[in-house]
């Protein structure tokens, strides 16, 4: 298992925690609306082959919540910070950015809003845009046993994985559980509620970089019309569909996620 470490980077709007750790070729790794933790799968395979960068949201974690992200621009300004931040931006190699769902909606941002900063970017079913004829569920009105079919291909796997630890006869753990989830959720809910369509579709044709979209063929949250909208909106961009996985593909098919995105070394 490789070595995650928590650090901190002081930006214009709050005090962030970055996970970080591993060798290889720089890569920052933006989360979705259910967060990341140090012992993230994903976070560990992504450490064995790249030096990755993992921001926290504000709200997420141990952070505090940051009134003054309000918006999508904000997020994306408020990303560029930290990427600044740690370092990333001197000299002329740009570390691969890659997001995961709400992180993807982040990610295609940043690459849009600066086009030239962002030379390969990974969007592993992300966010942001809107189909009316395949309308994505609403997260904030699911009830916790309605998410594993919607973010599994194996929905009794995904119900293992996501109650793994989860001990609902500790009143306790089951109020700070509670407490947590609705501090995040309060956060995400600024650029994914009531949809999340915050003008994206408009931007795609400034995004620059080399980029591959990985999507789980059985993504029910973000059902894959959408990578085909993304596909089509991204000049370039290459598609990489993994069979009998859902929208948590990263779990799911860890290596098969990393393997498109070694597309971008």
């Amino acid at each position: 298992m490789s070595a995650i470490t928590l650090t901190h980077v002081q930006t214009h709007h709050a005090n962030v925690e970055v996970l970080q750790g591993g060798s290889g070729p720089e890569l920052v790794f933006l989360h979705g609306a259910g967060g990341v933790t140090a012992d993230d799968p994903f976070l560990q395979k992504l450490a064995e082959r790249y030096r990755v960068y993992a921001p926290i949201l504000p709200g997420y974690g141990t952070s505090e919540e940051c009134e003054s992200l309000r918006d999508m621009l904000d997020f994306t300004l408020h990303t560029w910070d930290v990427v600044e931040g740690l370092g990333l931006m001197k000299g002329s190699d740009r570390p691969i950015l890659v997001g995961h769902s709400m992180g993807g909606m982040i990610a295609a941002e940043m690459a849009a809003i600066a086009p030239h900063d962002v030379e390969r970017l990974g969007l592993i079913c992300p966010a942001g845009l809107w189909l009316d004829a395949h309308p994505m569920p609403d997260i904030f009105a699911t009830l916790p046993f309605e998410f594993p079919p919607l973010l599994f291909h194996d929905v009794e796997a995904g119900t293992a994985l996501m109650t793994a630890g989860v001990d609902f006869a500790d009143h306790t753990f089951l109020q700070n559980f509670l407490v947590q989830n609705a501090r995040q959720l309060g956060m995400a809910g600024k650029i994914l509620f009531p949809i999340p369509d915050r003008g994206l579709s408009s931007r795609l044709y400034r995004i620059k970089a080399k980029t591959v979209l990985v999507w789980g063929d059985s993504d029910r949250l973000i059902p894959p019309p959408y990578a085909q909208a993304f596909k089509k909106g991204i000049a370039g961009a290459q598609l990489v569909s993994i069979p009998e996985a859902g929208h948590m593909v990263i779990l799911e098919k860890t290596d098969a996620v990393i393997g498109a995105l070694d597309r971008l070394k």
